[in-house]
């Protein structure tokens, strides 16, 4: 069962984003289907959290895509090699977007296997933002895409976690943004082997 549109559209990223931890991603690319729950995500507060790439409400060709009506993706490339899935949230103008950074992957593992070059399975293979749109077969080909689109999606099963099992944290590799690299905008589902990195 797909999240309702209406689930996007919230305006605290900060909730939405711990939300989204047990929920699966599913992508369905040139016929190939493939899945995981979500269990690291990083959320990012719009115009005033100086790690967003919209920032002082700043619009460019890339970033437009956070200002549109919540429930689409935003995939950007970083360092010139990595896309990187966002799930955009909050209401037209608002630009609230969270950072998928890891999946336990559960359907299509041999179709991420092979996109990943991989012989066998290990956790690297869904670790890491950039490992996560690589094993689903993601690409900025797709940015804007609504989540409720047959290629990109997100549905509830069932699964949650209680606050003793996920970890609120700062966000990794933001430390250009200040003290807002501080802030505890990360979530992760604690002792997960999926999870990028888990602070010592």
């Amino acid at each position: 069962m797909k999240i309702p549109h209406s689930f996007y559209l919230g305006s605290d990223v900060v909730a939405i984003s711990k939300s989204l931890l047990g929920k699966y991603l599913f992508t369905s690319i040139d016929g190939l289907t493939t899945g995981g729950h979500i269990v690291e995500v990083e959320a990012y507060n719009g115009v005033i959290d100086k790690a967003s790439h919209a920032f002082g409400n700043r619009i460019t060709p890339r970033t437009q895509t956070m200002y549109q009506e919540g429930g689409i993706a935003y995939i950007y490339l970083c360092y010139g090699i990595h896309e990187m899935l966002n799930v955009v949230t909050s209401i037209e103008g608002q630009p609230h977007a969270i950072l998928i950074r890891a999946i336990e992957p559960t359907t299509g593992i041999d179709i991420m296997l092979r996109r990943r070059n991989m012989p066998v399975l290990k956790p690297s293979i869904t670790a890491g933002p950039g490992s996560v749109a690589k094993a689903s077969g993601i690409s900025r080909k797709i940015n804007g895409i609504s989540l409720q689109s047959d290629t990109l999606w997100i549905e509830d099963r069932g699964l949650s976690f209680s606050d003793e099992e996920i970890a609120v944290v700062p966000r990794i590799g933001v430390a250009y943004a200040g003290q807002d690299a501080l802030l505890p905008y990360r979530f992760y589902v604690k002792g997960n082997i999926y999870v990028s990195k888990p602070n010592k």
